[in-house]
């Protein structure tokens, strides 16, 4: 059903494609931008799980949402929920074609919005809100009805907050075309790559190394010889000359064949081809021969098929109108493989490039570089030193990201995930591209740059990405990251205290700012005033603060630090803690008025029990704070299993796997003694256990609890209890993860002795960064054999709880 065609995706009638990474990073919230073209319509399904190739929507039960361009002929949109259509509306110009069209899909907690053209969220055509909505849609299916659509270039997008925003600066693949946001994106980027490819460069003197004497009017055309020693089959060693004299051939003709080289097209009158081939053949150019002897023999079968007196137009296969663009020599008579060796030969090079401090980095041609970068080609044209040397010198330059650039412009692009290994060199690679206005090579590291976000690469980002004005998307994505794992981010490495203020403050003030408890909040704030070389508090601060003054430790950042001092929600503190910040240091010290009055503000909002209701922010919870689960003693009722049987504290408790709200799953199929219900039941159970199943060629036994779709623990603690055997674990790591299938370790168990008796109950607290990371799914995961001999990898406990910061 799927095949790929140069690089498209074909899906049959009534059939859909599913990839697993054709879905959204969040649930209910996502974008997915595509080409496609059909004679009919064009089908998006968005469905809570993948479906299957022979998936259709119009049979499938489950809760989905439904996208038809170009429905009833082409005349028509409609979005269907569930099955039922609940938009169909006519005329929006969204009509497919028998060419690829582009267009763009996003979803955000039930606002579905559509556009067409290239960049998403750009020229918006259509939107709608779901009043009930569906926050659970995550996979994109791409299907048809009753012919053939072909897709490419298909990409899922998360995205930011307020989701109108600068997406426009990540490209969404090859296109073809025209496209009306084209100026808007040069606007956005400074104008850069503003001439249209090779064929800017043709018969221009810019740059040029070689030049022709034609005809017998001795007419001088020039030439680059790195891109004619390049094309197609030349014989290379007829460049080694600066002049090249052609008297068998004319102008036009000469004309003609450069315009195929420099843009893979070329239009000549029926009378010339036969001299056009000729030249061709003298140079080598091989598929210009071919094109001409075709278009020869076809006039001699047919002498009326060229009788319009029209000029004949001959063109390279795939050939289009090129912007410099990623494999820039596509569509044209280019060998790629010898502009590379041109490039490590430095055959041909007319430049030098050094970079201070590191001597040269590359011998390269000037043409080349011109062609990618415009500050380039105005270092180079403009009367600077560089436009009559052969060398240039750069300053505060990696030679590092310099080098994977040039490269870059020879390759035409190349896999990020195989050439670049960090995000420091990504970064400097990106800040390169948007020194020297290499725009898709910066769309390209901006990509990759969102590809690898995580919780422990947006500091280092964020202290980058600011000064890019092009990249706010990624910065506010960052800054949400941030703000959703805030715990981590300070407290993993102190890098957020390298951020700057205003930064800093954006996060403090996110609207989604997840904290465990307020007292991490202003942990965070002092820390990054002190800028300590270690993890700190404000206690020990306070501390600091008996034997210095806050202008001497904190410097230049005083300032700052009353001005983000105020974000911190002091009513959410507990009593006791307030009251003893109110005799401390901190609230004595006249620089500091803010935290005495603010303190002294909270504990009398909390003495006299106000409502929260109405009040300011900075007496209400945070949007999405997590709730405390504290582990008081083995078997209490206190965990996150126990807590989900009470409904989350508002009724008597029921087993929880019997009630539906958390599932619980073993290594092996249930049976009489593998119970899922067992293992949150709060009776005791004499025997218990997960037998053993081969992954990745090893044994293994494990747990598994899935807490669902919308719950989250940053788990600090856990329990078991070991049935009325003496199987008793030894090897096991207990571990979380986000989708069931990635795990991260939480605590890893070697040689353990805890566990000697029968019934026996076990707790283990887990610490470290990995402990403020939110997980869905946790297992306890048998790595080595028990003290069984008769069945040693058969995991065997009747009981788990977990305690932490649940969501």
């Amino acid at each position: 059903m799927e095949k790929k065609q140069k690089k498209f995706l074909t899906v049959a009638p009534f059939e859909c494609a599913w990839r697993d990474d054709l879905r959204f990073k969040e649930a209910g919230r996502g974008c997915v931008a595509f080409e496609a073209f059909a004679h009919n319509d064009v089908t998006v399904v968005f469905r809570e799980q993948l479906g299957s190739q022979h998936y259709h929507y119009k049979r499938d039960n489950s809760p989905h949402y439904t996208v038809i361009i170009g429905s009833h002929r082409n005349r028509r949109l409609k979005i269907e929920v569930d099955g039922i259509t609940t938009v169909d509306e006519a005329g929006l110009g969204l009509c497919c074609s028998s060419a690829f069209q582009s267009y763009w899909i996003s979803i955000c907690d039930g606002l579905i919005s559509i556009g067409k053209g290239r960049y998403p969220f750009q020229n918006l055509v259509f939107q709608w809100l779901d009043t009930k909505p569906n926050c659970s849609v995550q996979y994109v299916g791409l299907s048809s009805w009753d012919k053939h659509v072909g897709y490419r270039n298909v990409n899922v997008l998360p995205l930011t907050q307020n989701h109108i925003s600068l997406w426009k600066h990540v490209d969404c693949g090859e296109y073809e075309g025209d496209d009306d946001m084209d100026e808007d994106l040069r606007n956005e980027f400074g104008n850069f790559d503003n001439h249209q490819g090779l064929g800017s460069f043709l018969e221009s003197w810019e740059l040029s190394d070689v030049y022709f004497i034609v005809g017998d009017e001795e007419r001088t055309v020039p030439a680059h010889k790195v891109i004619l020693a390049a094309a197609d089959s030349f014989n290379s060693g007829l460049f080694d000359q600066d002049v090249i004299f052609i008297k068998d051939a004319t102008y036009p003709v000469l004309s003609a064949f450069l315009q195929f080289i420099y843009t893979g097209f070329t239009q000549i009158p029926e009378s010339l081809l036969a001299p056009l081939r000729d030249l061709s053949l003298q140079f080598g150019a091989m598929s210009l021969v071919k094109q001409c002897e075709e278009v020869i023999e076809r006039f001699k079968l047919n002498k009326k098929l060229f009788d319009s007196g029209k000029n004949i137009e001959l063109s390279y296969p795939n050939s289009q109108t090129h912007n410099c663009g990623a494999a820039f020599t596509f569509g044209l008579p280019m060998n790629l493989q010898r502009l590379e060796q041109f490039y490590l030969t430095g055959k041909y090079s007319d430049v030098d490039i050094s970079i201070e401090g590191h001597g040269l980095v590359a011998r390269s041609h000037k043409v080349i570089l011109g062609l990618w970068s415009l500050p380039f080609m105005k270092m180079f044209t403009n009367g600077m030193s560089e436009s009559v040397s052969s060398e240039v010198c750069l300053k505060d330059v990696s030679p590092q990201a310099f080098e994977i650039m040039i490269n870059y412009f020879y390759n035409g692009g190349f896999n990020f995930e195989n050439t670049i290994d960090s995000n420091i060199m990504l970064l400097e690679l990106l800040l390169l591209a948007d020194q020297f206005g290499v725009s898709l090579l910066h769309q390209d590291c901006c990509k990759a740059l969102l590809e690898r976000l995580s919780e422990d690469s947006v500091c280092l980002i964020l202290q980058v990405i600011p000064s890019i004005p092009s990249c706010k998307l990624i910065e506010e994505t960052c800054e949400r990251i941030f703000t959703m794992h805030f715990d981590y981010c300070t407290t993993a490495s102190i890098d957020f205290v390298l951020l700057d203020e205003s930064t800093f403050s954006s996060i403090l003030q996110h609207q989604d700012l997840t904290v465990t408890s307020e007292e991490r909040v202003l942990n965070a704030i002092l820390m990054w005033g002190l800028q300590p070389n270690e993890l700190s508090n404000w206690e020990m601060v306070d501390n600091m603060l008996s034997f210095t003054t806050p202008t001497h430790l904190f410097g230049t950042r005083l300032p700052s630090l009353n001005a983000l001092l105020p974000l911190v929600r002091f009513s959410l503190l507990p009593l006791l803690l307030l009251k003893k910040m109110e005799s401390s240091n901190l609230s004595r010290q006249i620089l500091f008025v803010v935290i005495m009055y603010q303190v002294k503000e909270a504990i009398g909002f909390l003495e006299a029990g106000l409502p929260t209701s109405g009040c300011h922010a900075k007496f209400q919870h945070r949007h999405s704070s997590f709730k405390e689960l504290q582990y008081i003693c083995d078997g209490d009722s206190n965990g996150v299993l126990y807590y989900v049987g009470t409904s989350y504290g508002k009724h008597q408790w029921v087993n929880p796997v019997l009630a539906k709200k958390i599932s619980i799953m073993a290594s092996n199929p249930i049976s009489r003694y593998t119970d899922p219900k067992v293992l949150a039941s709060r009776t005791y159970q004499g025997t218990s256990f997960a037998g053993p199943r081969i992954e990745d060629g090893k044994n293994c036994s494990w747990w598994m609890i899935d807490l669902g779709l919308d719950h989250q623990l940053m788990c600090n603690y856990y329990t078991l209890r070991q049935d009325g055997s003496k199987a008793f674990m030894r090897h096991w790591n207990f571990q979380g993860s986000s989708d069931g299938k990635n795990w991260t370790n939480l605590r890893v168990h070697e040689n353990d002795q805890t566990v000697t008796k029968p019934g026996e109950f076990a707790s283990w607290a887990i610490t470290g960064p990995n402990a403020l990371l939110p997980f869905r799914y946790f297992r306890v995961a048998l790595m080595g054999p028990t003290t069984d001999d008769i069945n040693p990898w058969t995991l065997c406990i009747c009981f788990l709880e977990l305690y932490g910061y649940y969501h």
